[in-house]
């Protein structure tokens, strides 16, 4: 360790974030299973057990809100994940320096769109009035559609929206590992004869299958934790039934009313989900395709 000090210096600084950031407030856990007053703390508050969680399970809200945690979760994966792995094959397999570069900047800038102007620019292009899509209903003779207010079109609309945004930034981590294909198998491929999507099927989607399935199982360890922030904007009271997920309820029910013990318990009951989640889905990719997280 003496003899290679620098690059433990240099391990440090993300150990240090992990230990204060991660391990350090799960001493705040208890919140969860105490009624915190503030003036006694975490440690004097008085401990009521599964109170929190009983409260969470008893409300006639609670099962909604769980479904559509996941629905929109489950949601984005299925329609979303494959995008990503498509664009980087194609942009793999362009040979034009310009244009490629072109794409990948076009499909890379939503994702640095700021939400809450994101969301602003969904309002206006969908729109009941001046939006664009209202606009294309009329003119072919249909009526206008308020689809921010619709609750069945809130799923897709998110799901979609966030699909643009993200895919030309998902794509990255798949061209990355497109570089690592052997070129000798491309090689002998073309030698023969082998067709382009031959090519794509036999030897650039084995090859990167390792981060699929290491992508997919995250993927899966984070099914409970839909985006908070575009969903928070994106709702109202007409689509409230499909858009209220569990961590825009624990703001308005735990945060804003102070109600921080309530909060931190459906934090924990989200967190053991998603752990639950994360090693069923390590277990069956290790079981299945022998790669996995460990």
């Amino acid at each position: 360790m003496l003899s290679h000090w620098q690059l433990y210096l240099i391990l440090l600084p993300p150990l240090l974030y992990v230990i204060i950031f991660h391990y350090i407030p799960m001493y705040g856990i208890q919140l969860a299973f105490k009624q915190f007053q503030a003036t006694s703390g975490i440690t004097g508050s008085p401990w009521v057990g599964m109170k929190h969680f009983e409260q969470f399970f008893s409300s006639p809200s609670s099962w909604r809100i769980i479904r559509n945690t996941i629905g929109i979760s489950l949601y984005s994966i299925a329609a979303g994940f494959a995008f990503p792995i498509m664009l980087a094959i194609a942009l793999n397999e362009v040979r034009a320096r310009f244009f490629k570069k072109t794409v990948q900047m076009i499909t890379y800038a939503p994702y640095f769109i700021s939400t809450v102007v994101l969301v602003g620019m969904l309002m206006q292009v969908l729109d009941p009035r001046a939006g664009i899509i209202n606009q294309v209903i009329t003119l072919f003779g249909g009526d206008p559609v308020n689809l921010m207010g619709k609750a069945e079109y809130f799923k897709s609309i998110y799901v979609w929206t966030t699909i643009w945004q993200g895919t030309g930034y998902s794509a990255v981590i798949y061209l990355a590992a497109l570089s690592g294909v052997s070129k000798d198998l491309q090689e002998a491929c073309v030698i023969d004869g082998a067709s382009k999507l031959r090519r794509i099927w036999h030897v650039d989607l084995p090859s990167i299958r390792p981060t699929i399935v290491i992508l997919l199982v995250l993927s899966f360890g984070s099914v409970m934790n839909v985006g908070f922030e575009m969903i928070f904007l994106m709702q109202n009271s007409l689509n409230l039934a499909t858009s209220e997920i569990i961590s825009t309820y624990v703001y308005k029910v735990g945060l804003i009313n102070a109600n921080f013990s309530f909060s931190t318990a459906i934090g924990l009951f989200n967190s053991v989900i998603n752990l639950f989640l994360l090693v069923s889905a390590n277990y069956l990719a290790r079981k299945f395709t022998d790669n996995s997280l460990w």
